[in-house]
């Protein structure tokens, strides 16, 4: 049997209209026409002999041979990519030290880290994980070169990274009803958290007590994975044994959440820059595409 290859430009072009949902957007993100996309998805399906999309007037959608596809296109990818990252760029050497808060990217961040010590070996990472509100003093005394924290942690110049919802979350069995006392496990203050549950409750007449503060996300998720009461967190703190309190509730509305780099822009360092650049493409390769799993979301 005569092999198949799949090319690189092609799968890149699939994972765009996927993750798009739009041959014109993926043709924009690629450098590519709407007819050129057309031409790459039709090549494609003829090297599988398979369809990848159904196509309508109004969407586009995966097949269930696409579903597949995908899969292994963003794996292969971004494998590629790391080789080609790996053989082309400067060699970065030096000391690196971190400050990220301990609700970033929870499930993703140690695959992340791993993955550029693989990239870059000759990079010592110091990375300290805890509340925004104790990392920025540590950044402002020139103890750490970069910080990633919630913006609203500082009112200096930012870059934002990422924004995720914020959410009341409950322990999974909790019931659907609220008491007349409404229990908190929250952050201490000044924690951005901790003041946007208890105002929304007093906006809408609400009696709260915080029953549980704790000084780290570990502590609250097992806070409220035990039912001990209400919080509020962004999406990537959820996890198993915790749900989103149901509608029927009816708890105040939350904005979004806004996670920021802080550095300082009059340094140079190459190797912050370098870690900056390699995280910005692990997060549009991999967040984007990221959704909370049912169990979480209740």
């Amino acid at each position: 049997m005569i092999p198949i290859d799949l090319d690189i430009n092609m799968l890149r072009c699939f994972k765009e209209v996927a993750e798009t949902g739009s041959f014109t957007r993926a043709g924009n993100n690629i450098g590519l026409t709407q007819a050129g996309v057309s031409i790459k998805i039709r090549r494609l399906e003829e090297r599988l002999s398979a369809k990848v999309f159904n196509r309508t007037s109004k969407n586009i959608s995966l097949t269930p041979e696409g579903e597949i596809l995908l899969d292994y296109a963003s794996r292969i990818l971004s494998v590629h990519d790391e080789a080609v990252s790996r053989l082309t760029q400067p060699e970065a050497t030096g000391r690196l030290r971190i400050g990220l808060m301990d609700y970033f990217l929870p499930e993703l961040l140690p695959g992340l880290l791993s993955r550029f010590r693989k990239q870059y070996p000759n990079v010592h990472l110091e990375v300290h994980n805890e509340l925004g509100t104790g990392l920025l003093p540590l950044f402002e005394r020139g103890e750490l070169d970069l910080v990633v924290a919630g913006k609203d942690d500082c009112q200096g110049s930012t870059r934002v990274f990422i924004q995720e919802p914020l959410f009341w979350v409950v322990g999974k069995d909790t019931n659907a009803f609220l008491p007349e006392t409404i229990p908190l496990a929250l952050f201490p203050s000044p924690c951005l958290f901790r003041k946007l549950a208890t105002e929304s409750l007093e906006k809408i007449h609400r009696k709260w007590e915080i029953v549980y503060t704790g000084n780290s996300t570990a502590g609250i998720q097992a806070a409220v994975q035990a039912g001990m009461g209400f919080s509020v967190l962004p999406r990537g703190a959820l996890k198993d044994g915790m749900k989103k309190a149901p509608a029927q509730l009816e708890l105040p509305e939350l904005p979004m959440y806004a996670m920021a780099l802080f550095i300082d822009e009059q340094k140079r360092n190459d190797v912050r820059d370098v870690f900056i650049t390699y995280l910005e493409a692990e997060l549009n390769n991999r967040i984007l595409i990221r959704t909370p799993s049912s169990g979480n979301l209740g």
